[in-house]
């Protein structure tokens, strides 16, 4: 679940996130996030490489991690319903694609954004494998997830919110990509949890709801809560 890009691109990103020379971690343990997730990750100063999807694969869709990420549950959270279009932003190895496109059934689609194409490859593989015809991959650009104007209904975005530069710009260009009333949803770890970056490179939900505020979003925190994460939402206005 995470990607690759031009750190030149970001480098204010990779200067707030990205601790200098660190070496490159080994791939977490199956019940643990990764202290960095896919999207925008400052990853030429980290040292960090998602070229190999399939060793990726084995870390990010371990059968562990459903007890503390809860994907059904964070689907119902997001009140989907059939026939939508809902984008997955920093979809990585494609954890979500199958609770999504249960969720929007056959005549919706779902869109997993990524900016590593090996990535895009690896979930474009699954889909075709599993026969989720509803799929449609797309490859982004590190500042722009590429949403045509008020085109999805629901946009998530999991653990990678903290990861990207320029958030409430980032924000505005999500924001015109949702329909009327569409919302943003983001899940990200609590500064309490032992899951997930180091206490520094996290957000509290009042810092994202500040955030989406300033792109023009009405957000607050959802009331439900997942053991080492929070939910944010933001709709459109």
């Amino acid at each position: 679940m995470r990607s690759i890009f031009v750190a030149v691109a970001l480098s204010s990103f990779a200067t707030a996130c990205a601790a200098p020379q660190q070496p490159e971690p080994a791939p977490a343990a199956p019940d643990k996030a990764p202290e960095t997730m896919p999207h925008h990750h400052a990853h030429d100063a980290m040292q960090h490489r998602f070229d190999d999807a399939d060793k990726w694969a084995k870390v990010f869709d371990a059968p562990e991690r459903d007890v503390w990420q809860k994907p059904q549950h964070v689907i119902e959270l997001m009140g989907i319903e059939s026939g939508w279009t809902v984008a997955d932003i920093g979809a990585g190895t494609g954890y979500f694609m199958p609770y999504l496109s249960a969720a929007v059934g056959p005549e919706g689609r779902v869109l997993p954004i990524d900016i590593e194409p090996a990535l895009i490859a690896h979930i474009e593989r699954r889909a075709a494998e599993a026969n989720l015809l509803n799929i449609a991959a797309r490859l982004a650009q590190p500042d722009d997830p590429g949403l045509d104007p008020s085109s999805v209904q629901r946009v998530l975005i999991v653990n990678t919110w903290h990861h990207i530069g320029n958030r409430t710009a980032y924000a505005t260009k999500i924001a015109a990509g949702l329909a009327p009333q569409g919302a943003l949803y983001i899940v990200d770890f609590t500064l309490e949890t032992e899951r997930g970056p180091p206490p520094a490179h996290r957000l509290s939900p009042q810092d994202v709801i500040a955030e989406l505020a300033a792109a023009g979003l009405d957000a607050s925190i959802v009331e439900e809560t997942l053991p080492d994460q929070y939910v944010v939402v933001g709709v459109r206005r």
